[in-house]
């Protein structure tokens, strides 16, 4: 009797495309942005075009209910962005600050402490500037 041999059939037989992955492109500068809300901090590190490198949150990180908008979780969730992003040789970056939760003061602070230069540091929250007039009142 025959023996029955199993080969596993190769890339050439299958016509399959065997892509090697390619490192990716050192990135020394670019954006951060921190969003603090009441219920949560997002961290968002982008190139000089706007591509993100690298984004965390003090819910990503594993914060939950009313712990996710601590200055704790916040430094914490700005430190794994910026450990993600420091892999690629990220060291300089303009920030921009959005929203008005307790977060806010902690990401910059972490970020200054992880020695990330910072170039400039923008708030860019928006302000309400009165809007459309609103509806006369009802009379009844």
């Amino acid at each position: 009797m025959a023996k029955a041999t199993t080969k596993k059939p190769t890339a050439a037989k299958t016509g399959k495309k065997i892509v090697k992955k390619r490192a990716k492109a050192p990135v020394y500068s670019g954006n951060i942005y921190i969003q603090s809300t009441f219920n949560n901090t997002l961290v968002t590190i982008t190139d000089a075009t706007g591509g993100a490198i690298a984004t965390a949150s003090a819910g990503a990180i594993g914060f939950k209910g009313a712990k996710k908008s601590t200055p704790y979780a916040a430094q914490l969730a700005v430190a794994a962005a910026v450990e993600k992003a420091k892999a690629r040789g990220f060291s300089k970056a303009n920030i921009y600050v959005s929203g008005v939760g307790p977060g806010r003061d902690s990401a910059v602070r972490a970020l200054i402490n992880a020695n990330i230069e910072p170039i400039i540091i923008k708030d860019v929250t928006p302000i309400a500037h009165n809007g459309c007039r609103a509806k006369k009142p009802r009379r009844v």
